[in-house]
This record gives structure tokens, C-alpha cells and sequence, in this order.
């Protein structure tokens, strides 16, 4: 396994190379020199998916949610807060169900709240529900790199 892996970045969607080792230590984008981790999650949209989720080696949870719904919305706080816990050792992002129901559909989310873990792409878990913070967190260690 290699030391770097691919990580898109959140601002401007190029794709770089950081040291696993390297993580904690507040990277920057090589091209627009912004944060590549944040301290919250990346919202996510058809334009940035395939550099943020497709292409990163890092585990990628993807929060499935609508402004609508209530479980989503009681959601929302306990996502912020993992994903203060959990990051830089996973990218964490919120996907709006209604502006971008064309991913939504084509990951067959049928219920909101609707979280999935994903690497390179490829689906590794789904849960649907609303979790409590460590249950979530417990959740989503299992799925570390």
C-alpha cells in the first residue's frame, strides 16, 4: 500500500497526492493553496463528485439529507460534530437529495437520512437513520483506512 493517497480538494476539485503521514497536518490544494480539510462536511454536487468521492482514496461519508425532513435535519449537529472528531482520517460531505436528485437516484436512496461510506468510489456501507454521535462514530471506525 503507498504512503500517498488522492485526495480531491473542496475548493477548487484538483486532485492531489498527500502522505498518509502527512494527514494531520493541515494539507493544502498543490493549485489554489486552500485547507483540503475544513472541519466540516463538503456539500456535494454533480459537478464535484467524481474529484471528492470517485477519485479519493480516502474514506468518503456521504450525509444523503433534504432541507425538509425533520430525522435530516436532527442529523445535521451530530454529522458536524463526527466529522470534527473524524477528519482528516475520513472526508465527510452532505448531499442535498432534492438539488441533485440525479445522484441521489443513481444510488437508489429511497430514505432520508441516508449515510454511505464510500472509497474510489465504490460503496463500502450504507446505514439509514438518524445515529447518536457515538454510535456514529463507532459506525464509521470500522471503515478506517
Amino acid at each position: 500500500m503507498s504512503d500517498a493517497l488522492t485526495l480531491g480538494c473542496p475548493h477548487c476539485h484538483a486532485v492531489n497526492r498527500v502522505s498518509r503521514a502527512r494527514l494531520s497536518d493541515a494539507p493544502r490544494c498543490g493549485k489554489c493553496k486552500q485547507p483540503l480539510f475544513t472541519g466540516e462536511p463538503v456539500a456535494l454536487t454533480a459537478e464535484n463528485f467524481s474529484a471528492l468521492v470517485a477519485r479519493s482514496e480516502l474514506p468518503v461519508v456521504v450525509d444523503f439529507w433534504a432541507g425538509w425532513c425533520g430525522p435530516c435535519q436532527m442529523m445535521a449537529p451530530i454529522f458536524a460534530q463526527v466529522t470534527r472528531e473524524l477528519e482528516p482520517r475520513m472526508r465527510f460531505a452532505k448531499l442535498d437529495t432534492e438539488a441533485q436528485q440525479a445522484l441521489a437516484g443513481r444510488f437508489g436512496i429511497r430514505s432520508i437520512p441516508t449515510l454511505m461510506v464510500f472509497r474510489e468510489g465504490r460503496e463500502l456501507a450504507r446505514q439509514a437513520g438518524v445515529m447518536q454521535p457515538a454510535q456514529l462514530a463507532q459506525w464509521l471506525r470500522q471503515h478506517l483506512a
